[in-house]
């Protein structure tokens, strides 16, 4: 029997149809993984599915029975839960109280802790989770809160689970977890929607998969009858390079050297940068890997020059560039790809071509003494928009008008265009499909051939495990692990090193 049968979903968007005569079909107790490019209309038709959005025509059918009008509530009601890549919880409240939050149990006017608390615990035997139920959600690691979010919606009686990019911050032991709880709930009959960009976890976990394109499903496939390389061509509509091909390091000499440095996280008065060292050479790429929230964020606007630093030193080239500011870092030969790019990387106003020339637009060639040359920044983001394929290829087009990968292709373009010494990439390929992670990887191993010296930082592992020659791990602000490619990555080594700070 179908759990979910969606016939002929239409949603459009003014000009823009998201979805256009979408047929999907999901058996009852099977993992179902939907991918596709960004843009490609998955995220829509899951929102259509949930009731946030209303098609514009089609049908919709749970277990058989078609709904009507569907709304969140009702798509509760019918059994259906979404865990959000973002999540839903609310920090300060106990886990107990986020998991009952909106569904109660009463005992007349007040809420029945007892009963509450008994439910849950016997919910998170049933799945073999070991959480405090009293822990302040807020204190706990990302795995677990993701486990919390999969109760709230099982408490409500989920029977389909919807999970948007849910390995997206997950260390490595995490993310098998994650799957063995995923292979548990089929088990018992629940039904899985895996909404991913990373076809090594689709090929691991899914049953069957629906490939999307421009709004349109465009191939299925039994998993055990696919392969990552086809379906990233049905994806892309092109062959795809997915394994990184890494010609020999040609390490030169050293650009940057970072010694002991101390960075305060000021509204909070602690430290979260603690006694960092470490070097980037010539040619070679030092990968950071680590949990969010672990001092990554604030090393790198210590480096760009846009956080203080307490002490220590920021060597580039021999110059120290700690606590000057982001212009002269830049003019030092930094390039700065920000992993927040709306808050930071972009002016969401301005167009695509000012854009490209932020951080040189009192520079020639982009003005001629006090008046900025119009005629080249609009040459120079055409050329820009046909190197890094951004769409559309628009520089009067204001950069709000552009999809999210779109907007990061962006910002992309104008670091590589400065043809930096040092380039520092946060989250490079962060909001990115598939076709433009491969483009940001050629680019970045074409800097290394250049010479030039590159730090990458991700929060995915396997982006900075590929692409890396060095490695380092950060834990609680400190640099807790080195490793070298040449002498293999050991992955689950890292991974408790990301979790823990050491191994055990």
């Amino acid at each position: 029997m179908h759990a979910v049968e969606l016939k002929g979903i239409t949603k459009r968007f003014e000009r823009v149809v998201a979805n256009d005569d979408v047929n999907v079909e999901v058996q009852e107790g099977e993992i179902h993984a939907i991918v596709g490019e960004n843009g490609a209309g998955k995220s829509t038709l899951m929102k259509v599915l949930y009731g946030y959005y209303q098609k514009d025509s089609g049908i919709i059918r749970i277990f058989g029975k078609e709904i009507e009008d569907m709304t969140p509530h009702k798509a509760i009601s019918l059994g259906i839960g979404m865990v959000h890549q973002e999540f839903m919880l609310i920090p300060p409240l106990k886990v107990v109280e986020n998991i009952i939050l909106g569904s109660e149990p009463r005992r007349g006017i007040f809420i029945d802790e007892k009963k509450a608390k008994d439910e849950v615990s016997k919910l998170t035997q049933q799945m073999g989770f070991d959480i405090d139920l009293n822990a302040e959600t807020g204190t706990l690691p990302v795995g677990i809160q993701q486990k919390i979010e999969i109760l709230k919606i099982l408490y409500r009686g989920a029977k389909i689970l919807i999970l948007d990019e849910p390995t997206a911050v997950l260390t490595p032991q995490e993310v098998d977890e994650l799957f063995n709880i995923l292979k548990n709930l089929k088990k018992t009959g629940k039904t899985v929607i895996l909404i991913t960009h990373k076809l090594q976890e689709v090929m691991a976990v899914s049953d069957r998969v629906t490939v999307m394109k421009t709004g349109k499903v465009v191939g299925k496939r039994l998993t055990k009858e696919t392969s990552p390389e086809e379906l990233a061509e049905m994806m892309v509509g092109r062959k795809v390079l997915l394994k990184v091909e890494k010609p020999p390091r040609n390490k030169g000499k050293k650009i940057v050297e970072v010694k002991e440095l101390w960075v305060k996280d000021e509204l909070r008065g602690i430290e979260v940068v603690k006694g960092v060292s470490f070097d980037v050479h010539e040619g070679e790429i030092v990968g950071i890997a680590g949990v969010a929230g672990n001092g990554q964020t604030e090393l790198v606007e210590a480096l760009s020059g846009m956080r203080k630093v307490e002490k220590g030193n920021i060597l580039i080239d021999g110059m120290d560039m700690a606590n000057r500011t982001p212009k002269e870092v830049r003019l030092s030969g930094v390039a700065h790809i920000p992993e927040d790019r709306k808050g930071m990387g972009l002016v969401m106003d301005y167009t695509m071509a000012e854009n490209i020339t932020i951080g040189r637009h009192d520079m020639a060639p982009f003005s001629k003494g006090i008046v900025m040359d119009k005629t080249y920044m609009l040459n120079k983001g055409k050329e820009l928009a046909e190197s890094f394929d951004i769409r559309p290829p628009e520089p009067t087009l204001e950069v709000k008008f552009f999809s999210g990968g779109n907007q990061q292709k962006i910002i992309v373009a104008r670091e590589f265009d400065c043809k930096p010494k040092f380039l520092i990439a946060s989250q490079p390929t962060r909001g990115l499909d598939i076709g433009a992670i491969e483009y940001v990887y050629r680019y970045l191993l074409k800097a290394r051939e250049e010479g030039k010296a590159i730090l990458l930082v991700s929060m995915e592992l396997e982006e900075v495990l590929s692409l890396s020659d060095r490695l380092l791990v950060m834990f609680n602000g400190e640099i807790v692990g080195n490793f070298d490619s040449q002498q293999g990555f050991d992955i689950s080594l890292i991974g408790n090193l990301m979790m823990q700070g050491k191994v055990f």
